[in-house]
């Protein structure tokens, strides 16, 4: 009997572009986070909801094909389901392509796992009907309809999970491969039969199913229980040769085959069309979208846009957010001991360059709010699949990937763009071979940094052909990184198995603000997470391999002495200058060294004369001496100008022995 009170772990499965995430919010609510798969960058969802007194936790699996191990999402699945035995399984379903989506559901079934089949109204839309009672019937598990974006099926989807996790189980379904490879499995069960401990955690029939497919990592399981006994394998192994024959066709085609079939002929029991299948939006927009000639168009815009969006107007937004982080900045320092002459304590300089880190990364934040959120509403809409279609071709014979365009365009495959929003931008690839080509060679890329030596360059040797020779550095780029990403697929990345290009069109959807916000926020904070802790790390190393075991003896007396010597010659040159020699004498010198540097900076962020006028009487009203130095005589207080010759020389000075002061410490 059901306990109450209990946990339920329940895995929410489905194909990419199924409708898993609406399914996810509809039963979640606001009850979720986002977390990673431990040691990768995939995302986990977690939520929960309470029924009948249980809290159910729901994970939200990667959308996945099959229950094989190509790709890093399939295996996150496949894994999950294996090891964290998840007491009821929701497998959401496309209800238009319901014969491609019941793939999935006989791969669940065979699993031996407790399955709630989940699929959407769309199909009615489309001009069929699923007799969802039929279909149920014929699987053996329940079959609830939702419409997740209206709410409607929300309490039925609960019930339902809850029953399941109760043993209220239908019949179960078994999958029949044929008289040619059916009598081979049940062989292969009853010899797996005999293995304890694989039966009480394995499903007989899908390690069999399997096996003769030649899964390696079903192997290196089997391996795992009984590390001494490979007979079986060999055994198994035979028999895949003698089926290929004796039928000149793999298992694993026969099994593909076999599931296809299966599910056209429950389809033809269980659906009915009501009316001739038209053509629907998507088909007639794709025409346009990915045609020969208008589809390179259409995405040379698209990315041209994504790039004005992301780089240069995000660029600019971070002259909105900067003073708003060097505040933060002057708010921390404040907490810090006072800056010395020519060196800083250790408890001053090793938070400060921490500080110093964390900011300059903080500083790219609005442009990955601008890059998450229209790559959330490429993905939405459908485009992003699109965008992989036209250039997979291309990409896939240097060893990358169609998504690969993307973080290559962020990048800077056009002179301009940021090396670190195309790495980030690499999530989007599943293929971790051509994910990890794509971030080796997102260093070749022409970001925003290199185009002011480019210019350097172009101006002292090619002044008479800046246009040709800025366009032969952005062509000469993209050739250089796709050939280093040839010789990288041919030898440190030639082990790395390759996953197989399986791109469904999904079809055209209008993106929600909530939705677009929700995944980019989630990916900003999950970015920040990580970055802040890296640069703390990284920021107090480097500050240890700079500092220790620092200067010696006898090079810091040298040092001590030189900047004696300044501060000496200067309380000379301004001896004669009235109150400033005794103003700027011992303490005072270092507070007015802290002034100025205060006042600078607020300079560069006041924008307009009305700020800059505030500013100034501020700082006058703070020390009206200091003031005086600072402005190097000449200053304007309540509409008056002023004039002060003593402080103008002692400002020149000043300059100067600030001058030797700044060049010792350089030097330490």
């Amino acid at each position: 009997m059901n306990q109450k009170n209990t946990e339920i772990l329940v895995a929410l499965a489905g194909q990419p572009n199924s409708g898993k995430s609406t399914i996810f919010n509809l039963l979640t609510g606001a009850r979720q986070h986002v977390a990673n798969y431990p040691g990768i960058t995939v995302e986990k969802k977690i939520g929960s909801f309470t029924s009948n007194g249980d809290k159910v936790v729901i994970v939200d699996l990667p959308g996945t094909y099959s229950m094989t191990s190509y790709t890093q999402e399939e295996r996150i699945a496949r894994d999950f389901l294996l090891f964290e035995k998840p007491e009821v399984v929701v497998d959401v379903v496309d209800a238009s392509n319901l014969e491609r989506n019941l793939y999935l559901a006989f791969q669940l079934i065979e699993m031996d796992l407790p399955l709630v089949l989940n699929m959407d109204d769309v199909a009615k839309r489309r001009g069929m009907e699923i007799d969802t009672d039929e279909l149920s019937r014929r699987l053996g598990v329940p079959v609830i309809r939702t419409v997740g974006n209206k709410g409607r099926g929300k309490k039925e989807l609960r019930e339902a999970v809850h029953s399941t996790y109760s043993k209220k189980r239908l019949v179960p379904f078994r999958l029949n491969y044929g008289e040619t490879l059916e009598p081979i499995l049940i062989s292969i069960e009853k010899e797996l039969s005999g293995y304890a401990r694989l039966m009480e955690n394995y499903s007989a029939r899908w390690l069999a199913v399997k096996l003769i497919e030649g899964d390696s990592e079903v192997k290196r399981l089997i391996l795992r229980h009984y590390p001494k006994n490979v007979d079986i394998l060999e055994k198994i192994e035979q028999k895949r040769e003698k089926f290929f024959l004796e039928n000149r066709k793999k298992p694993e085609k026969i099994i593909a085959q076999g599931r296809y079939k299966t599910a056209e002929k429950i389809l033809g029991h269980c659906v009915k069309k009501t009316k001739k299948r038209t053509k629907t939006f998507t088909d007639k927009v794709d025409k346009v979208v990915c045609g020969r000639v208008s589809g390179p168009i259409i995405l040379a815009i698209t990315l041209f846009s994504l790039y004005e969006l992301a780089i240069v107007y995000g660029y600019k937004l971070t002259e909105v957010t900067w003073p708003f982080l060097a505040a933060a900045r002057d708010f921390i320092v404040t907490f810090l001991p006072s800056e010395g002459f020519i060196s800083d304590s250790l408890w001053r300089a090793m938070p400060l360059g921490v500080v110093d880190g964390i900011i300059a990364v903080l500083n790219y934040v609005p442009i990955f709010v601008i890059l998450f959120a229209l790559i959330a509403i490429l993905e939405d809409t459908g485009y992003m699949a699109r965008v992989a279609f036209i250039l997979d071709r291309v990409f896939g014979y240097f060893g990358l990937h169609g998504h690969s365009v993307l973080p290559m365009i962020l990048g800077g495959v056009c002179v301009g763009g940021c090396a670190i929003p195309g790495v980030m931008a690499c999530r989007a690839i599943k293929d971790r071979k051509a994910k990890l080509a794509t971030v080796l060679i997102m260093p070749l890329m022409n970001c925003l940094a290199k185009i002011p030596l480019y210019l350097l360059l172009i101006g002292m040797f090619f002044g008479a052909y800046k246009g040709i020779m800025m366009f032969f550095i952005s062509t000469i780029t993209i050739i250089i990184a796709l050939a280093v990403s040839k010789i990288l697929n041919l030898t440190v990345l030639k082990k790395m198995p390759p996953a197989p290009f399986i791109l469904e069109m999904p079809a055209y959807h209008l993106p929600t603000v909530r939705g677009v916000m929700g995944r980019c926020i989630e990916r900003v904070w999950s970015f920040v997470k990580k970055i802040i802790t890296v640069v703390v790390v990284v920021a107090a190393f480097v500050y240890m391999l700079i500092n220790y075991p620092g200067l010696n003896e006898e090079r810091a007396d040298h040092y001590k002495s030189e900047a004696d010597q300044a501060v000496q010659s200067f309380q000379e040159g301004i001896k004669e200058k009235g109150i400033y020699s005794e103003l700027l004498a011992g303490d005072g010198l270092m507070k007015f060294v802290r002034y100025q540097g205060e006042y600078k900076k607020a300079k560069m962020s006041a924008k307009t004369k009305e700020i800059k006028g505030a500013l100034d009487e501020k700082f006058y009203s703070k020390n009206p001496d200091f003031f005086k130095i600072a402005k190097r005589g000449k200053y304007e207080i309540d509409d008056k100008k002023m004039k002060d010759e003593d402080a103008a020389k002692v400002s020149k000075i000043y300059k100067k022995m600030d001058k030797a002061r700044k060049k010792i410490r350089r030097e330490m």
